[in-house]
């Protein structure tokens, strides 16, 4: 049964009402030391007239999880002395994660998602970390490249790319870590922790089955709901 973990130094991180700047801090740290991720900090929400808002003060699409500058590949650091003293000068800021370096992440609906991670665990497949965000998607983490493959695998097990919601994030991209908060209406949460039995991440070519015919279940479930 798919249940959402315990993310790292956080508990009920979902349930929070305020993203604490020492529990940000310590978890970027935890990535950079302890997975060698590269991290930086992006936006982080505050409260306006009531109203939690991004800090980049525009109506934007992920309030609170976005990066701050164009040029935010520049700032991300793999360093925990480095992630300590950027955390230190904006304890708010979301934690982003830069893909297409130490990993590659695979995005799904959370209802695509919780269908692959159950036929995974009994094909009794090796998953790498999986976060699950509060507007309902999922990210699966796997070795960098995954960018560039993924296309041809999912079309050599027949499916059109466009037609599924499967999407992968490579370079020039990020995605969000726990406990970032984002838009006010929860946190990212483990779906997978980050644990040293997955600290070897698997290929795409392991996952993209799975994933890619829970993806095309529910991209032929929806048609079916239109006709």
């Amino acid at each position: 049964m798919f249940t959402v973990e315990e993310t790292i130094g956080v508990t009920e991180a979902a349930q929070i009402p305020q993203q604490r700047g020492e529990q940000l801090l310590d978890s970027a740290v935890r990535y950079a030391e302890e997975r060698h991720w590269d991290v930086f900090p992006g936006t982080w929400l505050e409260a306006v007239e009531g109203r939690e808002r991004c800090s980049c003060g525009a109506e934007c699409a992920v309030p609170g999880a976005h990066a701050v500058k164009p040029d935010w590949s520049t700032q991300a650091t793999g360093s925990g002395v480095g992630a300590r003293r950027m955390w230190s000068k904006t304890p708010k800021a979301s934690i982003l994660l830069p893909t297409g370096r130490t990993f590659d992440a695979i995005e799904v609906s959370e209802s695509a998602g919780v269908l692959a991670l159950a036929r995974m665990e009994r094909m009794d497949l090796t998953l790498g970390p999986v976060t699950c965000t509060p507007d309902r998607r999922m990210f699966f983490f796997v070795l960098p490249g995954a960018a560039a493959k993924v296309p041809d695998l999912v079309r050599k097990l027949g499916w059109v790319p466009a037609s599924i919601d499967l999407v992968t994030r490579g370079e020039g991209h990020y995605v969000a870590a726990p406990p970032t908060r984002i838009g006010g209406v929860g946190a990212v949460q483990w779906a997978r922790r980050p644990t040293p039995a997955n600290r070897w991440l698997p290929d795409a070519e392991e996952l993209i089955s799975a994933l890619a015919y829970a993806c095309g279940r529910e991209a032929a479930e929806a048609r079916g709901r239109a006709q």
